[in-house]
Order: C-alpha cells, then sequence, then structure tokens
C-alpha cells in the first residue's frame, strides 16, 4: 500500500493493487523470503562492546569462512542496499513484489534491550522507506527485539499500524530460548490480534561446534534449526493457543517439513508429546507455509504432496550465494502442479498472506 512519509516514519494510507511486470503470460509473482541490510542499524549496534546475536565472527568459526563471508558481505553490498538494484534483480527475475525483511545477521537479539530497540527502529523506517518509494513493488516484513517480549509487542504494534507493515520477520530462536518459552506469549498473541504474518528465518545452529568446516553452519545448520523451532512451536502448544497465527517457514521449513510421519508417531506412543497439544502434530504443520527454498522440482513436489500446494510461496534468499534466482521457472517448470496450483505458489498464497491485491496489465 501507498504510504505518506514523514522525517522519521512511513503511515499507511490506503489499499492498492499491484501492476503486474510485463513477462508474457505468466503469473503474478511475489518473494516472501528476500532480505535488506541496514547500515545505520550497524552503527547503533556500535555503541556496545557486546556482540550481536549474529555476529558472524563468533558464529563461523573456521578462518577460512569467515575471510570468505567478509568478502562476499562487500560483493553484496549494494544489492543488499540499493533499491534501485533490487528493482532491476526483480525484473530479471520476474518477480512482480517483494515482501522485503532484513537481514537475519542484524537481529541483534543479544544487545541489551534498548539498543535492540533502537536498532529494531532503525531497520523498520528503513524498510518503511523502501516500501513507500515503490509502492507497487515492496511490501514490508518488520523486525523487533525479542530479548525484550514487551518492547517486541510495541515495535510490532508499530510496524503494524503505523508503517502499514504486514508482519515480522524472527529468529529460530533468542539467544538459545525456544520460541515456545512462555515469556514470548504476549508477543504471539498480539501478532495473533493484529493479523501478522510471521517469517521463521534461522541464522546457524545453536551449537556450532560441529558444524564450523565447510560452511555447514549454514548448508546443515539453517534448516537444522528450523526444525528445532517448528518442533517447539508444535509440541510446545503455539499453534494450540493461537491457531490464527499465520507461520512462514524459510528454506522449505527445514528438515520437519518432509518428515512429521516421525511425530505423529512419537505423539501416539510417548506422554510428553500430550503436554500442550491435543491433536497429532500433522494438524499443527499444516497451518505452516514453506517457502520454496529446496533447490529441486522432487523436494517441491514433497513439500506439495504433504502440505499442498495452497500452502507453498515463493522464496529466493535475494541477495545471498544460497539463494535460487530462477524463481518463477522452478515453479513453472514441475510438470506435476496444475496450472492453478503454479499460479498459487508462484504469486497467489503470498499475495493473500500479505494482503496484496494483484491487478494484471494483460
Amino acid at each position: 500500500m501507498p504510504f505518506t512519509c514523514g522525517p522519521r516514519s512511513c503511515a499507511a494510507t490506503r489499499p492498492t493493487t499491484r501492476k503486474v511486470v510485463k513477462r508474457g503470460n505468466k503469473s503474478f509473482a511475489v518473494d516472501l523470503h528476500c532480505h535488506v541490510h541496514t547500515p545505520a542499524a550497524d552503527e547503533l549496534a556500535k555503541k556496545t562492546d557486546k556482540p550481536g546475536s549474529a555476529d558472524w565472527t563468533a558464529r563461523y568459526g573456521n578462518p577460512r569462512t569467515q575471510d570468505h563471508q567478509l568478502k562476499l558481505r562487500a560483493q553484496l553490498d549494494r544489492k543488499l542496499t540499493s533499491v534501485e538494484q533490487r528493482l532491476t534483480d526483480m525484473d530479471k527475475m520476474g518477480i512482480d513484489v517483494q515482501a522485503i525483511s532484513t537481514s537475519p545477521l542484524q537481529y541483534y537479539y543479544a544487545l541489551d534491550p534498548d539498543l535492540g530497540r533502537q536498532t529494531s527502529r532503525a531497520i523498520n523506517e528503513r524498510l518503511a522507506e523502501i516500501a513507500a518509494s515503490h509502492a507497487d513493488r515492496f511490501v514490508a516484513l518488520g523486525t523487533v527485539p525479542l530479548q525484550a517480549p514487551e518492547l517486541a509487542v510495541a515495535e510490532l504494534e508499530y510496524c503494524m499500524k503505523k508503517l502499514g507493515f504486514r508482519g515480522m520477520e524472527i529468529g529460530t530462536n533468542v539467544n538459545g530460548t525456544d520460541l515456545s518459552d512462555a515469556r514470548f506469549e504476549v508477543l504471539f498473541a498480539k501478532a495473533e490480534q493484529l493479523g501478522a504474518l510471521i517469517f521463521l528465518h534461522p541464522i546457524g545452529f545453536t551449537d556450532t561446534r560441529r558444524l564450523t568446516q565447510y560452511f555447514l553452519t549454514n548448508i546443515i545448520g539453517n534448516p537444522l534449526d528450523t526444525t528445532v523451532a517448528l518442533a517447539h512451536i508444535v509440541f510446545g502448544g503455539v499453534l494450540e493457543r493461537h491457531p490464527r497465527l499465520k507461520f512462514v517457514a524459510a528454506h522449505g521449513g527445514g528438515y520437519l517439513g518432509h518428515y512429521p510421519a516421525r511425530m505423529d508417531h512419537a505423539y501416539k506412543v510417548r506422554p510428553e508429546c500430550h503436554d500442550h497439544i491435543k491433536r497429532p502434530p500433522s494438524f499443527y504443520l499444516k497451518k505452516i507455509y514453506f517457502d520454496t527454498m529446496v533447490f529441486s522440482h522432487e523436494q517441491l513436489e514433497h513439500l506439495v504432496k504433504l502440505w499442498g500446494a495452497d500452502h507453498i510461496v515463493i522464496g529466493t534468499d535475494y541477495p545471498y550465494d544460497m539463494g535460487y534466482y530462477e524463481p518463477v521457472d522452478f515453479v513453472d517448470d514441475v510438470k506435476s502442479l496444475t496450472r492453478a496450483q503454479k499460479e498459487a505458489i508462484i504469486g497467489g498464497n503470498a499475495a493473500k498472506l500479505l494482503k496484496i491485491k494483484p491487478r494484471s496489465t494483460r
């Protein structure tokens, strides 16, 4: 939606439809997994000697990987910060609308609460500026200081009510604390009340001691942490208590999106699996949405078979090297999907979740 912008904030004015990029007969396309970096938040984080929760120098224990990450960050700087470059790349990818969210490297959950609030606000105002600059191409998902749930609630309200955001991106744990912990109940209750979409995105795995080689902290660490997070969300009763929450899980939902049967079996035979839920785990997993960041058609087909085409959305992980940048063709090339299923995955499902009204120019 368009925004009226002041020097420090942008406020939503009225609903709008989206102009479709002209790409022949291809479907309206929405990328729900793409990132922005905010240098101003980096500067704020320097006010403390305490490292942020996503401090890559600590997370990537292998010096070789640390060095490569530094070089990669410099190479990607323009893509992470320039709106013009982003629009050019979106057109190349055939993406009509991006739901922009912060780089997970800027969660800053380990900072003191007030500084975490400041970095979140700086990031959210930058996301709002981008969304306002091209209201037909961007919507935003905010970030919140999860280390202080009450502050996170206030920031989510600011994002949804003042900035016109569609939800928030959150990490898969908060300094090692799982999202089913009682302290986060107030935030999930507010998200449910506001109708805020929750994009669940990891930043490596909590215990990196065995993952320092071969970039394993990302290759298997990211999907592994999402797997653990979703397991806690399900077994911990988050979706039992808040059935109207809408979660989108990055990277195809990690490994859990492909292996729910073991959870259902445990529910049948283990009493501790009944502590917080009244139905089999797959009942709650069916409420989750999964992105297409799985790299193979067979994996995508399996997600569709398990959860339905109506629960899959495009994700590119733009602009990182672990992303995939032919997202529309990736879906279109799956022969087992109907045209209606493909259109839903490419943009229809995300449009509903993000309250976008596409308008075709054809």
